[in-house]
């Protein structure tokens, strides 16, 4: 069964970091990219960054480009969004999502399985 599980999230002040981690089940990370995706009250959800299958190859959204940095570990189904430098305008709920075939591509659509979510406040 295909499952995706955020964790990480919390109260940081501005300039500080945290690193949220995506456990998935049910996917192979060849075959499936891994995005993470935010949405602040009141807003839209947007991309931040996303994770190719096969290649790795990394892509981020130009509002955190610089400061986050997408890994994953393979052997153990894990994805990772190292987030540094980080800005009040930050402030969401945190999305992980798994595509099949996706590759460097931060529309929400082309996700078909997402995580519940974790909460980064960044404030003083």
């Amino acid at each position: 069964q295909e499952q995706l599980v955020e964790s990480g999230g919390g109260l940081v002040q501005p300039g500080g970091s945290l690193r949220l981690s995506c456990a998935t089940s049910g996917f192979d990370l060849d075959y499936y990219g891994i995005g993470w995706f935010r949405q602040a009250p009141g807003k839209e959800r947007e991309g931040v960054s996303c994770i190719s299958p096969v290649d790795g190859s990394t892509y981020y959204a130009d509002s955190v480009k610089g400061r986050f940095t997408i890994t994953r570990d393979n052997a153990n189904n894990m994805v990772y969004l190292q987030m540094n430098s980080l800005k009040p305008e930050d402030t969401a709920i945190y999305y992980c999502a798994a595509g099949s075939a996706v590759a460097g591509i931060l529309d929400a659509g082309e996700y078909g399985y997402w995580g519940q979510g974790t909460r980064v406040t960044v404030s003083s």
